[in-house]
């Protein structure tokens, strides 16, 4: 590393690629020195932030690769299905990497990953951030200590929230699994992660089921239209777009996300013209949409454990919901409270960890966005990959189970997982 640290380069200059690279440079142990972003805008705005010379603003990621090594490390925050060749570029020039999740959107493209970094013998991370919030090492730390001795069962929830999955998984760009992947995948490989985490192995047997229930041309409200602007049933439309992006003006946070994802004009008038010309408002109901708006997810364990999984559209936005029962102890958590039973005792006792602070987006992942920058960072300046709790082969086996819950849907079988 250089006296001034870890030299940061980022691939994709959208919410994610500049959350991460303003935790960086916030840190003091980083400074960004170049980026590859196709937008004009997002690149001119990146550049400007972080002082990157005109020479070191790239339009795309394959002119940053062919400058060479110019620093130490870069944050791969491209869409999901341009993750593989640009990793695998970067690795072959001895780049240290943070790739946004998913690792992939196939399990080729995850397996030329794993390949590639392991040949170079970079350090690397995907952005599995719910390991690495205050929750999460709090929870792991009483599974591991024998809190309620041996976990046999969980049931997980991942309420994506009613506006956040029109948002992203209708309107957005996550809302066509040929253009992106399916919802499990995009939106969830952060769970079943965080969920083998948890149980320290992978699963023997993988089923689910879902669809998309709800956001489809038949459930259409008798009179809607094509956009919400023209369209009379829109004040009492749940998933109204000017009451949601007009709603965000004024917020710093919400300006950031999510309406920053619709238009850099954060007035009435550059709203209204946003929505009037552009995929955000658009009906729910008659979009190019066909990720699963509801999904359950089984797994077994070789020691007979079992999981369950739920993540839906229909809640509100707020902190993931888990329950684990073990043989000696209950944990009911929410994200931030962990309410822990014992039963030897009989003593029920609350674990608060704490108020997270924001990230690159929304919440930041209750500080998860946050920590593994930090993280990542560390391990990079000291040369220490243990400073990251997944590597490559931890990373692939969690989106492995993602695509064999996905076969299991798709053929209604039940997916055996090899040991």
């Amino acid at each position: 590393m250089t006296v001034d640290g870890v030299r940061l380069v980022v691939a994709g200059a959208g919410l994610r690629g500049i959350g991460y690279a303003r935790r960086a440079a916030a840190s003091g142990r980083a400074r960004v020195v170049a980026v590859a972003e196709p937008d004009p805008g997002r690149r001119a705005q990146f550049a400007a932030e972080f002082g990157i010379p005109a020479e070191r603003a790239f339009t795309d990621w394959h002119d940053l690769a062919a400058a060479g090594r110019i620093g130490d490390a870069v944050v791969v925050a491209t869409q999901d299905q341009m993750h593989a060749d640009p990793t695998v570029a970067f690795a072959e020039l001895g780049y240290h990497i943070l790739l946004e999740k998913p690792m992939a959107t196939t399990e080729e493209d995850a397996l030329r990953i794993a390949a590639a970094v392991d040949k170079a013998g970079v350090i690397f991370g995907v952005c599995h951030v719910m390991r690495y919030t205050p929750y999460s090492t709090a929870l792991k730390r009483l599974l591991d200590e024998g809190a309620i001795g041996r976990l046999v069962s969980v049931q997980h929830l991942e309420p994506i929230g009613w506006w956040h999955y029109a948002h992203s998984f209708v309107r957005g760009n996550w809302s066509n699994s040929s253009t992106s992947a399916p919802l499990l995948l995009t939106k969830s490989c952060h769970d079943i992660d965080w969920l083998l985490y948890l149980f320290g192995t992978a699963p023997t047997r993988v089923s689910s089921f879902g669809g998309l229930r709800h956001f489809r041309p038949d459930q259409r409200p008798e009179g809607a239209t094509d956009t919400c602007l023209t369209c009379p049933v829109e004040p009492t439309c749940p998933y109204s777009a000017p009451r949601l992006y007009l709603s965000c003006l004024g917020d710093p946070d919400r300006e950031f996300w999510p309406l920053s994802a619709v238009t850099s004009d954060h007035t009435a008038q550059g709203v209204e013209a946003a929505l009037r010309t552009g995929p955000y408002g658009r009906c729910v109901y008659t979009s190019a949409n066909d990720v699963v708006d509801h999904q359950v997810v089984t797994m077994s364990f070789a020691d007979g454990a079992t999981c369950a999984f739920t993540l839906t559209a229909f809640t509100p936005m707020e902190g993931r919901h888990t329950r684990l029962f073990g043989t000696h102890g209950y944990i009911d958590g929410d994200n931030t409270l962990l309410h822990v039973t014992d039963f030897r005792t009989g003593e029920r006792r609350t674990i608060d960890t704490g108020e997270a602070p924001s990230g690159t987006g929304g919440d930041g992942h209750h500080g998860g966005d946050l920590a593994i920058t930090d993280a990542f960072i560390a391990a990079v300046a000291e040369g220490d990959p243990s400073l990251l709790p997944s590597d490559a082969a931890s990373s692939l086996l969690s989106h492995r189970v993602v695509w064999a819950a996905e076969r299991a849907r798709t053929t209604g079988t039940i997916v055996d997982l090899p040991a």
